[in-house]
């Protein structure tokens, strides 16, 4: 069964109010987080806020007072209001208990087709872009190995990082968390083929044994 669901669309005219539901099934209301993202027309997908299981919210950095979140039994909800044209986008939910991720579809985020929001990037708070830097392509032949690079800056060197993946047209699919010991912990569902790695900054995604469905964009 989904542990998430989502309604498939919502719109609202500018200046109105939109609530959006990720609703958690029966046997995982008590998820410690839901995290919600926006993502908007070529661009990678933005953090907005995490909800708490007791309906308190932390938002992204630079996330507008627009947007809040709330709770009502396994609903988790994200209003935006006086909505914008910036606001138009997909919006999506993952849930997380304690360090453990899934979601709906054996590990990609749950979908929320393009309503009215706006918003913020990667799981847990969303630091400024600084924070983080990635090579902006890679290449491989099928069969063979990649490794990707994510880098963070040196004040930040401590902080767990989490790797998607994302085909055209589709959901961002969460790959894993890595941790600065290297040690690392996949979604549901993630081939033996992908590995995460660490050395000082550098945090590594690995594929190994390159197939053709692997083609996608990668976000840290």
């Amino acid at each position: 069964d989904p542990v998430l669901t989502q309604p498939p669309s919502a719109s609202a005219s500018p200046g109105a109010s939109a609530k959006l539901t990720c609703t958690l099934s029966a046997e995982h209301s008590n998820f410690d987080y839901i995290h919600w993202y926006q993502q908007s027309p070529g661009q990678a997908p933005r953090f907005l806020m995490y909800i708490r299981s007791s309906g308190s919210h932390t938002k992204g950095d630079g996330i507008s007072d627009r947007f809040s979140g709330s709770r009502s039994g396994a609903d988790r909800y994200l209003t935006i209001s006086s909505l914008q044209s910036e606001d138009e986008a997909e919006y999506y939910c993952g849930a997380a208990y304690f360090s453990k991720w899934t979601a709906q579809g054996a590990g990609n985020l749950a979908q929320l087709s393009p309503g009215d929001a706006a918003g913020g990037g990667p799981v847990g708070r969303l630091c400024a872009d600084p924070v983080l830097t990635q090579p902006p392509s890679a290449s491989a032949a099928p069969g063979a190995s990649a490794k990707l690079t994510c880098t963070l800056s040196a004040e930040h060197s401590g902080y767990y990082i989490h790797w998607y993946q994302q085909r055209p047209g589709q959901a961002p699919r969460y790959i894993m968390y890595l941790k600065s010991d290297g040690s690392h912990t996949k979604g549901d569902g993630i081939p033996d083929r992908f590995s995460g790695s660490s050395s000082g900054a550098d945090r590594y995604l690995t594929i190994s044994n390159l197939q053709s469905e692997d083609e996608a964009e990668y976000y840290c």
